[in-house]
This record gives C-alpha cells, sequence and structure tokens, in this order.
C-alpha cells in the first residue's frame, strides 16, 4: 500500500520528520550540501549533534564548547564540521576520526558565519566583531583578517575555484574579496536591508545574495553589475540555492519556496512548504531537503523537483504572462556572455593569498591562547558516538576496501495520501501519467533503507590537489598546502632568484634523495629492469634511512635521560655536542612551547645555534629557530638590556657579576644576528614576512649599548 501511496502521489512537498535535537534551544544547523543526507545541529547546550536526515536517532554528538553554539558548517567532502560559538571560539571536528582537530581563538564576538575552503585546509569565519578571517586548520591563529563590513557579517562563501571569498552582511552590502590579492575585488550595495545568504552559481562568474528587503540580487562577477533582481517573497529570502546545473534558483523563504530564472528574471513556480522560517537547502535525488528549527525541535521537508516547473513562468519585470516553456534558461547566449571558473585539475597555480591595506596577516602567535590553554581545550573536547550502526556505515566505508560498487541513497518517499485522494488516484490512474521512478516500492519511512552518503562527483578533499588560490606550485597532496603568505603583485614564481630552501610540508624526508628508492626514468637506462634490478633499486637508499634513523632515535633516548637526571640546560648541552642540528630543533621544538622552561644561561646556549637554524636550507629550522628568537626577544631583552645599563654595583656580587656576563654574551650573539635578520628581511614570501616581524622585535638593539 505505501508503494502505491509512494507512485500516486500528488503531493509535491511534505515534512519529512520532526525531533527533538537537542536537550535546549536549537540555534543553528547546517546540511551536508553534498549528499544532502547529513544534518548538523548546534544548540544552547553547548554542543553539535550529528544526525542523518530521516532519522531522529543522533549519530554523534561532539562537545567541547563552552558557550551555546551560534554556527555549524560541513566541508565539502562531509568528513568535518566545523563549529562556532558565542564566545567567538571555533572547534573543527574529525567525523570520520570521531575526534577534534583544531580548536581557533581570535574573534571576539559571536560567530556569525562559517564556510570551508572548496580545496585543501583553510577555513573563512565571521563575527559580530564585523571581522573576517581566514584560518588554516592544521595550525593555530588565523592567517589573515579582511575588515571592510560595518555591521555583523551574516554569510560567507567561497567561490567555485577558490579563488574569491564573498561576504554578506547586516550592513546590506555584499563584499567580494580576491584571495590572491589579500584585499576587497568590489562592493554590491544595491540590497535596502540586511543580507542574510549568498551563493556562486556552480559553474558561472554569477553570484545570488538574498536579502530581508525580500529580493534575491543576481551579480556579473565579469563586470561587477547587477543583472537580476528577483521578486516575490512576502518575507525575508533566508536561503537560496542554485540547481546543481545552474539553470535555476531555489529561494526559501517564510513557508514557502519559489524557483526563480533570470536572463529575463522570471518565477517559475511557487511552492507552498510549511517549513516557517527555513534555515538551510540542499538538493539530492531531484529532491530539494529544507530544514529549519523552533525552540528545541528540528523539522525537515522535502519538495519533489521533478513536479516543479523549471521553464516557463511569468517575466516579473513586465506585463507579459509568458505560458510556453523557455528555451533552456541557461542556453547558448548565457554561456557566451559570462565566463565560467577554472577549477584546478592536476596542478596547482603558481597564485598565492598576499597582504594588502584591506587584509591583516598574523603570525600563528597572533591573538590566541597560549599553546597549553588550547591543548587543554582540545582535550576536554570529545565525540560521543550514540548509533554506532549509523556512525559505522555512514563515516567508515572509506577506510575499507570496497569490492562493490557503493548503494546510492535513494529518494525520500512521499507520506500516503488520505482515503479520498487514495480512492480518487485508484479511478484515474489510467489517466494520470505515471512517474516510472516511483513505481519502485519503497519501504516504510521509519525503517527505511539505511541512509548512506552520496559522494561529491568531484574527487573527495582527501585526495584532491591544492588549492589554485591559495597553494605554491607544487606536486604534494593537500596537506602539504603551505599557509597563504603575503606577496607583491605576481611576477613570475619561476625567475626569483631566491636559495632554494627545502620546505616544511613537502612529499619526501630530509637528507634523503627520493630519487634514490626509483628506477631509472626510461630515458636513461638503456632497456627494462628485471624484477631483481628493479627489488634492488627500491631497496638502495634503505640502508642510509636505517641508520639514520637508529641514529637520532638513540640521540633523543639520550637527551631524554639527561633532561630526566639533570636539568633542560644539561640536555640541550648534550644535544649541542652531537653536532647533529636536528636534535636540537626537536628539542628547541618542545621548549618553544614552554616559555617558563626558559632562563637566561639557556640563551646563551641557544642563540649560537640559532644563527646555524636561520642560515639552514631547511624551512623548519628556519622556523624553529624564527620562533626562538622571538621568544628569547620578548622574555628577555628587557633583563639583558637592563641589567647592562645598570651602575657597577659597590663591593663583590658574584651572581650579578655572572648575570652580567651572560647578559653582555646574549648582546653580542642577538647583534650577530640582527645583521643576519636584516639581511634576510629583504626575501618576499612567508619567510620575508617573518624576518621582517623578527626585525622590528630587534630594533631596540640598535640602540643599545
Amino acid at each position: 500500500m505505501t508503494s502505491m501511496a509512494a507512485a500516486n502521489t500528488t503531493k509535491i512537498s511534505w515534512r519529512l520528520q520532526e525531533f527533538e535535537a537537542h536537550s535546549s534551544t536549537v540555534s543553528c544547523l547546517a546540511l551536508g550540501k553534498s549528499s544532502g543526507r547529513l544534518l548538523a545541529t548546534g544548540g544552547e547546550d553547548c554542543r553539535v549533534n550529528i544526525w542523518a536526515v530521516s532519522k531522529a536517532n543522533c549519530i554523534m554528538s561532539l562537545t567541547g564548547h563552552k558557550n551555546p553554539v551560534e554556527c555549524v558548517q560541513f566541508n565539502m567532502s562531509e568528513e568535518q564540521v566545523v563549529a562556532g560559538s558565542q564566545s567567538g571560539s571555533i572547534r573543527v571536528w574529525d567525523l570520520e576520526a570521531a575526534k577534534i582537530l583544531r580548536t581557533l581563538m581570535g574573534h571576539k564576538a559571536n560567530i556569525t558565519s562559517l564556510a570551508f575552503h572548496p580545496f585543501g585546509d583553510f577555513l573563512a569565519s565571521s563575527s559580530m566583531d564585523t571581522n573576517i578571517k581566514l584560518w588554516d586548520v592544521r595550525r593555530k591563529g588565523y592567517v589573515f583578517r579582511y575588515k571592510g563590513h560595518t555591521q555583523a557579517v551574516r554569510s560567507l562563501a567561497f567561490s567555485p575555484d577558490g579563488k574569491w571569498l564573498a561576504s554578506a552582511s547586516d550592513d546590506s552590502t555584499v563584499k567580494l574579496w580576491d584571495l590572491t590579492q589579500g584585499k576587497m575585488i568590489t562592493e554590491f550595495n544595491s540590497h535596502t536591508a540586511a543580507v542574510n545568504i549568498i551563493q556562486f552559481h556552480p559553474n558561472e562568474y554569477l553570484l545570488a545574495s538574498g536579502s530581508s528587503d525580500r529580493t534575491i540580487k543576481l551579480w556579473d562577477l565579469e563586470k561587477f553589475t547587477m543583472i537580476g533582481s528577483l521578486e516575490g517573497d512576502t518575507t525575508p529570502v533566508r536561503s537560496v540555492f542554485f540547481s546543481s546545473d545552474g539553470s535555476c534558483l531555489y529561494s526559501g523563504a517564510t513557508d514557502s519556496l519559489r524557483i526563480f530564472g533570470w536572463e529575463p528574471d522570471r518565477c517559475f513556480d511557487v511552492v507552498p512548504v510549511g517549513w516557517g522560517k527555513v534555515s538551510d537547502l540542499a538538493v539530492c535525488n531531484q529532491q530539494l531537503i529544507g530544514v529549519s528549527h523552533q525552540l528545541s525541535s528540528v523539522s525537515s521537508y522535502v519538495v519533489d523537483l521533478k513536479r516543479v516547473k523549471k521553464s516557463g513562468g511569468s517575466v516579473i519585470q513586465g506585463i507579459i504572462q509568458d505560458n510556453q516553456p523557455l528555451t533552456e534558461p541557461r542556453d547558448p547566449k548565457g554561456s557566451a556572455l559570462r565566463r565560467n571558473y577554472e577549477r584546478p585539475t592536476t596542478t596547482c597555480s603558481s597564485q598565492r593569498v598576499k597582504q594588502s591595506s584591506d587584509a591583516d596577516r598574523r603570525s600563528p602567535e597572533g591573538e590566541r591562547r597560549s599553546p597549553s590553554e588550547d591543548e587543554g581545550d582540545e582535550k576536554v573536547s570529545s565525540a560521543e558516538i550514540h548509533n554506532a550502526e549509523d556512525f559505522k556505515e555512514i563515516f567508515q566505508p572509506k577506510n575499507a576496501i570496497s569490492r562493490t560498487p557503493p548503494r546510492i541513497s535513494e529518494p525520500f518517499p512521499a507520506p500516503p495520501e488520505d482515503d479520498t485522494i487514495l480512492a480518487i488516484g485508484r479511478q484515474l490512474k489510467d489517466m494520470i501519467s505515471a512517474f516510472p521512478e516511483k513505481q519502485q516500492a519503497h519501504p516504510p519511512l521509519a525503517s527505511s533503507t539505511p541512509v548512506q552518503r552520496v559522494e561529491p562527483t568531484v574527487v573527495s578533499c582527501a585526495k584532491r590537489p591544492a588549492p589554485s588560490a591559495v597553494g605554491p606550485p607544487s606536486s604534494n597532496p593537500p596537506s602539504s598546502v603551505t599557509p597563504p603568505p603575503p606577496q607583491p603583485p605576481v611576477t613570475t614564481v619561476k625567475s626569483r632568484p631566491q636559495p632554494k630552501i627545502l620546505l616544511s610540508s613537502r612529499n619526501e624526508p630530509i637528507g634523503l634523495n627520493v630519487a634514490d628508492f626509483l628506477p631509472a626514468s626510461p630515458s636513461i637506462r638503456g632497456g627494462a629492469l628485471s624484477d631483481d634490478e628493479a627489488l634492488s633499486q627500491l631497496k638502495k637508499g634503505h640502508d642510509t634511512m636505517s641508520v639514520m634513523l637508529r641514529s637520532r632515535h638513540k640521540n633523543l633516548e639520550t637527551v631524554r635521560s639527561v633532561w630526566a637526571r639533570e636539568d633542560i640546560k644539561s640536555a640541550l648541552d648534550a644535544a649541542v655536542s652531537m653536532k647533529d642540528l636536528s636534535i636540537v630543533v626537536d628539542i628547541l621544538n618542545i621548549i618553544n612551547l614552554q616559555p617558563s622552561l626558559w632562563k637566561l644561561d639557556l640563551c646563551t646556549t641557544i642563540l649560537p645555534q640559532i644563527d646555524q637554524l636561520l642560515h639552514s636550507k631547511y624551512e623548519s629550522y628556519i622556523q624553529t629557530g624564527c620562533s626562538s628568537l622571538k621568544l628569547i626577544m620578548r622574555h628577555f631583552w628587557m633583563l639583558i638590556s637592563d641589567t647592562l645599563k645598570a651602575a657597577p654595583s659597590v663591593g663583590v656580587d658574584i651572581t650579578r657579576e655572572e648575570r652580567h656576563q651572560k647578559c653582555r654574551t646574549c648582546c653580542k650573539q642577538l647583534k650577530n644576528l640582527s645583521s643576519v635578520v636584516k639581511n634576510k628581511a629583504a626575501q618576499v614570501g612567508r619567510h620575508g614576512s617573518a624576518f621582517r616581524e623578527l626585525q622590528l622585535l630587534m630594533t631596540p638593539l640598535d640602540d643599545s649599548l
């Protein structure tokens, strides 16, 4: 009977489910846009709950926030979820590993919007403080800050090619930021009330913005002009969503869905839906899913897009009713008018995020709490799995080898009609056109087939190359994307005459030539290698690797035992005596996180090592050296300066003399390092920026004794 009802139903929209999502008021929610089958909710109980759409059992509950959750969002592959709180803190969880990835601090007020970059590990956030920040999820501290809005930012969206960021605000403006230039490109200000939502067209240079002025504006991103104003909604527009082929735009307002076309502006259809103030939309299997929340409950609704008009309709700004289907809404004319996004495929562009007057760059130490506090927060954060069966089914399959094609999730079945409508349906079944998609039997909703994610058709984030907008040219995987560094106007990256520095994020170990492990290229070898020769070639360098790792492990064990038996100064002296800079770097990476361990005599040992680190060809060594030098300047320079400027004391004071000698030694070493820093501050890119920051910190040395 259920299948017959589903087959003959005349419903265009229906409520799928209503359930209690939190123990207190639900404050935000978000659908997974790739599958349309995952839902995240945030509440005043400071939790983030993960649900399978159509199931009332919570899959996972994420804890850690100490204030109500104000905003939540999935990444493109739906493997991560990010949540922002009332206090301004942001937490990112890995759903597959069921653990927190990062806590990000920096905003001073409620988080109002979040957006994941379409590729890589970057995240944008906005707040009631009017600031927009760009984060690298793998690091603490934001990378850039974009300023310009005068009121709270309500929506953020990255362009499909990852090069632009759009922001919508209560100040009635939409701003477009160029990540490659680090500044605002343009501002759209035709709305007359707060702008609630923005979305990029999936293919063309087109942006849609929905506002409380009850209109949707369409902006051409080549000419930066408004090409359409879609009117008809009688309440504020809260959600907009382009169809997957970009042929029409779905607009969610209070209790209604409108389907719009443009060029010319027209409304194809209006569908009454009882979702109230809809919060988010997603499309899957020719069904539109809408979700809304009220108090502690969440409701989900389905609109059957096969029954919705996507052509014809009335021209909005005109008097003629056009009842004939128009040509394809996105006809060749439209394609010729507007460029399409160029998405990266196998390589990354040489463009990088740069600094400008509109964007502030901060070092990872900028505006955040100490690492120990962040780590403590991450320890108390947890992911409580409430439904192990659904969790395993939805998040675990990608970790196993798939021997059969994945099942595609079926459309949500419509509920049975009442008896009268069913009787009419049976009488007129020969006259009503059948919908083959609905003829198959559907299981009852309560025991529907297991919800399984529909993977995005693009390559998943785990396998996708790094973003064209925020990564240097590299053959590395996304995990090796470096944070976006400021840079002067792009010339040609290849022509930069800089000493070669081995990046810390790369695809090969330090000190080894990966080519040693690979067979010679066909152009070099005379003929094909035999199996034995190929195996021998692959094993070449294995002994070198083993010896290096054993030696390093032995040295670190020695340093560890000295530290446990004596103190950090003795351990560092032991590391220096080993004449292995990698051991020194390992120790510094630990103590750089704990300034309380540092003392003046430690500085006298470390400063000569910093000189070697700053001249190193390895990026990670340079970074560690810069971090140590910053720490010394911030915590010890005043002591050194005051000690050297103090008047000589009367009598013999051995302790004072020793301290004076140490300060004199440190000052001499710092002056030597100052000249190194000045020389390197002229470099462009991330290294130059780090050295310029150091140069500012070391300015007092010029006036010292």
